[in-house]
């Protein structure tokens, strides 16, 4: 899962990268309201977290340009003032949910978990393929029921292929999806992570699901 993290608050920003980390989201922070409209509207995220009062523009801006751009990503807006009337100005303009700081990082998860839950957001907990199975809500991976010990990016990179099972992933899809933006384009961490990750799931007389597309990607398969 992939979160945007839109907050001036460098401190504040720092506590929420950290916690979503620990959830196992990918998380990139912006830290004005002009950065982060860009971000939100040229990127895929699954949940925004948006700060109301920002330099540039406002949250409330921010939120606006978003649904115009025709995107439809949970949003949760989060602001120190508490009116009734600034709530309502705010889910008018197109935010899910409405925070009011200080709030404890717990209850940011139940929010988040609840707007992930809605029907079109809706995954299965198992994916499948073939005898892997990536069980979603215990962040596990078994290959014929053995279990697989995986790093957090090993995960949320299977867990990307997993669900674009058949579909051959380019290297900049691969960046765009499972790191953020402070990752280097021209490293070689994707065939790093390609090479342990084949090493725990394509074993020896099993068939093998990763595979390299020449001059493309990869791609998780049963099929060449």
């Amino acid at each position: 899962m992939k979160a945007l993290v839109v907050e001036d608050e460098k401190q504040i920003s720092n506590f929420l990268k950290k916690n979503l980390e620990n959830e196992h989201f990918i998380v990139d922070t912006a830290m004005d309201g002009e950065k982060g409209s860009f971000l939100a509207r040229t990127k895929n995220y699954d949940i925004i977290l948006l700060d109301n009062v920002m330099p540039k523009k406002t949250g409330q801006q921010v939120c606006r340009e978003i649904r115009k751009d025709g995107k439809s990503v949970p949003i949760i807006m989060v602001s120190v003032n508490s009116e009734t009337t600034t709530k309502v100005d705010l889910l008018n303009a197109g935010a899910d949910d409405y925070l009011t700081k200080p709030f404890e990082f717990n209850e940011l998860l139940a929010r988040i978990n609840a707007l992930l839950r809605r029907p079109d957001k809706v995954e299965n907990e198992l994916i499948k393929v073939d005898d892997l199975v990536l069980d979603i809500a215990k962040h596990e991976a078994r290959r014929a029921g053995k279990e697989i010990t995986l790093t957090k990016k090993e995960y949320m990179l299977l867990m990307y292929m997993m669900r674009n099972v058949g579909i051959v992933l380019s290297r900049n899809m691969l960046l765009e999806n499972v790191w953020d933006m402070s990752v280097d384009y021209f490293s070689n961490t994707i065939e790093s992570h390609i090479r342990s990750l084949r090493k725990k799931i394509d074993i020896k007389g099993k068939n093998k699901l990763i595979h390299t597309v020449s001059g493309v990607g990869y791609k998780i398969d049963l099929k060449k």
